[in-house]
């Protein structure tokens, strides 16, 4: 039995609804979700940060598109959150129309904060989005952790805070230890405790060289609390097998819900033509209206024009894969006038690495102003 077809969706059969509907935009992934949730229990004030105590069970739709994990931002001074910027850049994000928003990523330095700060930065974005009109779009909230236990409470607290799905690294500092089916039994452990789906994050780089392999996460997708993947690994290969196995959910077909994205900017061409959801990629911190006019390229069978697009986004990846969040940061501060600096002990560039920052990202800036 293919995963998924006898498993509840996380916010109930919206199947058909999507099969009439666009990858993406506004107005698809708003029409998904007021029809689930046209009931005056919702409040967008700022006392309400997500829906109500009334309807805790309902949670807005993942649709295929391009999701963004956020930067978090901080006073150049005291190394404070910077309220204002966060909320103001994910309505930015927004605005160009991407699928959806991650707080609590890499990008977002989450192993810089606090729980407290965690939830202050998901509640902020959702509390803005909200403000903004965007009521409909979700948050997938970056929840890893080392145990098993601190990472069901910080899906709880995302829960609470305003999140709608959680994005999990498995554990890996006591991975000799492990055994075979540990990673396994600490997925399906976290996602049946989890208020929220969860999402499998294939990260290597970020947890000492562990790759899930294809098998591994076609076996957690039958879980029904996961319903997701976001794969850094850059194996397009996986992702097809990932994809196909799972019934994932494409622009063109909402198949079994499960949202198999690929994790980089610089292959979201490639995730699309492979029958992937869609990608979660830093880059659209700087260029998210780019990043969505590739898979709209796609969708309307642009492809010669895709890739034309996406070779520029590859080239704007690679710099922002070799400056990381620093590189980032220095690019959105340059070209679009916020970004700041990260908190220490991350170093603040020099005003030569700042130019050459600036440099790296030009071609790509300016293509995302013509948009």
């Amino acid at each position: 039995m293919a995963p998924h077809n006898d498993a509840p969706s996380p916010i109930g059969d919206y199947s058909e609804r999507l099969r009439r509907l666009t990858i993406g935009t506004p107005s698809s992934v708003q029409a998904a979700y007021d029809s689930q949730c046209s009931t005056p229990d919702y409040s967008d004030s700022l006392d309400s940060p997500s829906l109500s105590s009334a309807d805790d069970s309902l949670h807005r739709p993942l649709v295929p598109g391009i999701y963004v994990p956020t930067l978090a931002f901080f006073d150049s001074k005291t190394e404070d959150l910077d309220i204002d910027t966060t909320a103001s850049h994910a309505v930015r994000l927004a605005q160009a129309g991407v699928a959806g928003l991650t707080t609590q990523g890499s990008n977002g330095e989450a192993v810089h904060l606090n729980h407290a700060e965690r939830n202050v930065v998901t509640q902020t974005t959702r509390k803005a989005l909200d403000l903004a009109g965007f009521t409909y779009m979700p948050i997938i909230v970056g929840c890893g952790a080392q145990s098993t236990r601190e990472t069901i409470e910080l899906c709880r607290e995302a829960f609470q805070a305003g999140g709608d799905y959680a994005l999990v690294l498995p554990p890996s500092y006591y991975r000799p230890m492990f055994k075979s089916e540990t990673v396994i039994e600490f997925f399906e452990d976290v996602a049946s405790a989890s208020p929220i789906p969860i999402m499998i994050y294939n990260f290597p780089g970020a947890v000492s060289g562990m790759d899930l392999d294809s098998d591994t996460i076609i076996h957690l997708s039958k879980h029904q609390n996961i319903v997701g993947c976001k794969l850094t690994c850059g194996n397009t290969g996986k992702l097809n097998r990932v994809a196909a196995a799972t019934m994932a959910s494409s622009p063109y077909d909402p198949g079994s819900g499960f949202m198999c994205l690929g994790g980089s900017a610089d292959f979201t061409l490639q995730t699309m033509i492979g029958g992937g959801s869609g990608t979660i990629g830093g880059l659209g911190n700087i260029a998210p209206k780019a990043c969505v006019k590739i898979v709209n390229l796609y969708m309307s069978g642009q492809i010669k024009e895709a890739k034309k697009m996406q070779a520029i986004v590859a080239r704007g990846d690679w710099a922002a894969i070799k400056g990381g969040v620093i590189g980032t940061r220095s690019a959105l501060e340059t070209h679009f006038g916020y970004g700041g600096f990260s908190r220490r002990p991350l170093p603040r560039p020099t005003a030569k690495e700042a130019q050459r920052y600036s440099d790296e990202f030009q071609e790509l800036v300016a293509l995302e102003k013509s948009l």
